[in-house]
């Protein structure tokens, strides 16, 4: 049997593709989390999507470090994007992308979030801030020695999102392993 040849889709189209995307998980995240708030109230609406936000990053990280040990290499910071299957894409989630140092430190910059864009539109930006911890949760899922935080965050009013790779205390993994316990303030 031979293989159909796969057609080419023109940039410009991919990026629509995976902008609309990118647009319809930030609304989704939006409806669910304004759906949980408005039914059980600020405190334990935030407590559910605070655990629910953990459970998916968890689960993204889990098969991130699942990716990067069948390929034999360690699940160290290094080696994080060796995992593809939850890679984000390099267009279409973000105007731009650099890396940088700040004081030594190495981070990402992200400007022009998508999801961050649909928020704003709606004014629901510290709702929507809350998807944005799942960064932490899939890197303490594929190793909870470190963890992805944001040093800046458009959803906070900052011009672009800023992260950086950092060590866990013995503290934060506790918290963050503990069900029922108060893991966003890993985010700092």
């Amino acid at each position: 049997m031979v293989a159909k040849r796969q057609k080419a889709v023109p940039f410009e189209e991919a990026k629509r593709a995976v902008e609309s995307v990118s647009r319809r998980v930030a609304l989704l995240h939006l409806s669910y989390a304004k759906t949980i708030m408005k039914e059980l109230g600020e405190d334990k609406g935030r407590k559910i999507i605070a655990k629910a936000i953990k459970d998916f990053g968890m689960r993204m990280g889990q098969e991130t470090r699942k990716e990067v040990l069948d390929q034999g290499l360690e699940a160290l910071p290094k080696n994080f994007n060796a995992g593809n299957s939850y890679a984000l894409p390099n267009f279409g989630i973000h105007e731009k992308i650099e890396n940088i140092k700040v004081e030594g430190e190495p981070r990402a910059r992200f400007y022009g979030c998508k999801f961050a864009k649909v928020w704003k539109e709606y004014g629901e930006e510290k709702l929507g801030r809350l998807y944005c911890y799942m960064d932490v949760a899939k890197y303490m899922g594929y190793n909870p020695d470190y963890k992805f935080v944001h040093t800046k965050t458009t959803p906070d009013g900052d011009d672009y999102c800023e992260l950086a790779v950092r060590p866990t205390t013995r503290k934060e993994r506790k918290d963050f392993s503990t069900e029922n316990r108060d893991w966003l303030y890993i985010d700092k």
